[in-house]
């Protein structure tokens, strides 16, 4: 009973500190010996492997996918310091108008996270410019906040298949499968994801200009306006497009030339990189935003001129998406110790229900508990997919519906990446989480129900 005290206060503890903006470094070590006392894990055990070391460790994490946050930070400050991103939004703007701004947003978000570009990044990004357009608009922020989640924080992080995202390489790394399994029932949950996130954020718009809200300006929005920068210096769009085009490229052409034709006996060296391609869901896809970063120092002079500098400040803006992730789910290496959550995995993987909403049941509860889509996934991966491997779900499948699954529950009001962007729009859960629960919650939540179910009524997915 104790250790089943320990565990939830651990929980509580956590959500508590993350919603008050205690530093994740401290409040996951805190809440690690909340939970780790109570069961009888000694602290040399806990503090000493379990949480840094262990299957579950935070630097066996960081150690694992270093590599990738690496190459995609530096990615996103080359596209960020050539002001490719921006030239990127600015065109869209103006093909689609400042009556489809929520379009624009979800849109330019989408492509770049697509192409490789952190979250983080591309919601910096696109802050600035999106004064702008809320302020020609008359669009409340939150509403504006909530489309630009659409398009950054859920079917291109989780659904789309062939992206760089972290959640498509943990699956990958752990099932032996490459970033297009399942690619057909991602782009099925991704249109229900969009179409959905689209529906509701315009339906808002519509009722807020019905009740009389509009933007409200404040200071942060002003601090922030101030990024744009001179629009002249702005590189063509078209050419702007060409890093991101290079990133999906080198990671989908393989692909495609491997489905041409049997390639397992084919020699030299083309053929190498082929089978090299297939074999490394981590170092293959960190190539591909190595190839993106290069190709914006040689075409943009903003880069060019600024090489050291975009690489270095990329390398230390990896650090704290890492470190924060790898806190997360140190945590949870304690946590997946304790008998209770032994007893949970049993009790998941033993109720009588499909197995693949099972899966959704088991993943969606630990994203929820860690508030991490990629630190629910990945303790998921290590801890209850052999299980489900077993009950036979196929490995493609299981990639995809865990990835979607966990892209949902997990931005609960103690959503670290929930925080961090209404801390850079200058918006209180007050103001906007509920729009954000609609469209990172709610909607991926259905999507990946609808996306199982499909998947039950066609008889595919899971081998008898």
């Amino acid at each position: 009973m104790l250790g089943y005290l320990g565990l939830f206060a651990g929980l509580a503890l956590l959500i508590w500190f993350a919603l008050r903006g205690v530093n994740i470094f401290l409040a996951s070590v805190i809440c690690a010996l909340v939970v780790a006392i109570p069961n009888g894990i000694l602290l040399p055990a806990a503090l000493l492997e379990h949480y840094p070391f262990g299957p579950l460790g935070a630097y066996t994490f960081a150690g694992k996918f270093f590599l990738l946050f690496l190459c995609g930070a530096i990615f996103g400050k080359a596209m960020a310091t050539s002001q490719a991103a921006k030239s990127i939004a600015v065109a869209i703007t103006r093909g689609l108008g400042v009556k489809h701004t929520l379009l624009v947003g979800m849109v330019v978000c989408a492509l770049l996270t697509y192409g490789g570009v952190v979250v983080f990044v591309v919601v910096f990004t696109m802050y600035p410019l999106g004064i702008t357009l809320m302020r020609e608009a008359n669009l409340p922020k939150r509403i504006w906040c909530a489309a630009t989640s659409i398009g950054a924080g859920t079917f291109t992080m989780t659904a789309l298949p062939g992206s760089p995202s972290i959640h498509n390489v943990i699956s990958a790394s752990a099932l032996g499968t490459d970033l297009f399994a399942g690619g057909w029932i991602g782009l099925f949950a991704a249109v229900v994801m969009a179409g959905l996130g689209m529906w509701y954020v315009e339906r808002e718009w519509r009722l807020a200009r019905a009740t009389g809200e509009g933007f409200v300006e404040n200071e942060q929005d002003r601090r922030m306006e101030q990024l744009i920068g001179d629009p002249n210096e702005a590189p063509p769009w078209g050419l702007a497009l060409l890093p991101l085009a290079l990133v999906l490229a080198v990671i989908m052409l393989p692909r495609l030339i491997l489905g041409l034709g049997d390639w397992s006996d084919a020699q030299g060296v083309f053929a190498d990189l082929l089978r090299f391609s297939a074999a490394q869901p981590i170092i293959w896809p960190s190539i591909a935003l190595i190839v993106g970063s290069i190709a914006c120092v040689l075409l943009f002079g903003n880069a060019r001129r600024q090489v050291g500098k975009v690489f270095g400040q990329g390398a230390e803006d990896s650090v704290m998406p890492l470190l924060n992730t790898a806190a997360v789910i140190g945590f949870g290496g304690v946590v997946t110790q304790t008998a209770g959550f032994g007893e949970f995995a049993q009790w998941i993987l033993g109720v009588d229900m499909p197995p693949l909403l099972s899966v959704f049941a088991s993943i969606s509860t630990l994203s929820a508990i860690v508030g991490s889509s990629s630190g629910g996934l990945q303790i998921f991966m290590q801890t209850l997919a052999p299980s489900y491997l077993e009950m036979g779900i196929q490995p493609e499948i299981l990639h995809r519906i865990a990835a979607i699954a966990s892209g949902g529950l997990d931005s609960l009001p103690h959503c670290g990446a929930v925080i961090a962007t209404f801390m850079i729009m200058g918006l209180s859960h007050r103001e906007a989480y509920k729009d954000m629960f609609v469209v990172t919650v709610a909607i991926p939540v259905v999507a990946c129900l609808l996306s199982i179910g499909l998947l039950m009524a066609l008889g595919v997915g899971v081998s008898a």
